[in-house]
């Protein structure tokens, strides 16, 4: 069962405007691998376009479960964290990667990509929403906190 991305409180939801994330998963060794990444949110999934032949990719491909947190470029101490899973879906003609980014202002993610290398969509379902407020005591909020 998913949150929606919508259940995230209204004092943060501005957040998940913000230009970047930080995507974590799960190296080889067990270890977490963080990397920054281009997102949008759609209802309770969060979407990212990412290489085939990167580490990140790699370790979502053996191990699912990520997280994403996206911090407020104005406070840095307010904060969204989306745990969830991904499944991964090709995007051999670019269509997702296009879309994101238009939130770039027409970033091509192609020359981001080696010839041969293919783009995945990756779509995580959010199961567990926080928000984080640092500057106010007693403000962490939770869509769903399990």
């Amino acid at each position: 069962m998913g949150v929606d991305v919508n259940e995230v409180p209204e004092s943060h939801r501005g957040v998940l405007d913000a230009p970047f994330a930080t995507l974590a998963t799960i190296g080889p060794t067990g270890r977490p691998q963080l990397s920054t990444v281009c997102f949008v949110v759609d209802g309770d999934a969060v979407l990212l376009s990412l290489n085939e032949t990167r580490q990140k990719t790699i370790n979502i491909l053996a191990d699912p479960r990520v997280s994403v947190h996206v911090t407020d470029p104005s406070e840095p101490g307010r904060y969204v964290e989306l745990r969830g899973t991904a499944t991964v879906e090709p995007d051999d003609d670019y269509e997702f990667a296009d879309r994101l980014g238009t939130k770039y202002g027409g970033l091509d993610l192609r020359r981001m990509d080696a010839p041969g290398e293919h783009r995945l969509k990756i779509v995580v379902a959010v199961d567990r929403a926080r928000a984080v407020d640092m500057s106010q005591p007693g403000t962490v909020g939770s869509a769903r906190d399990r």
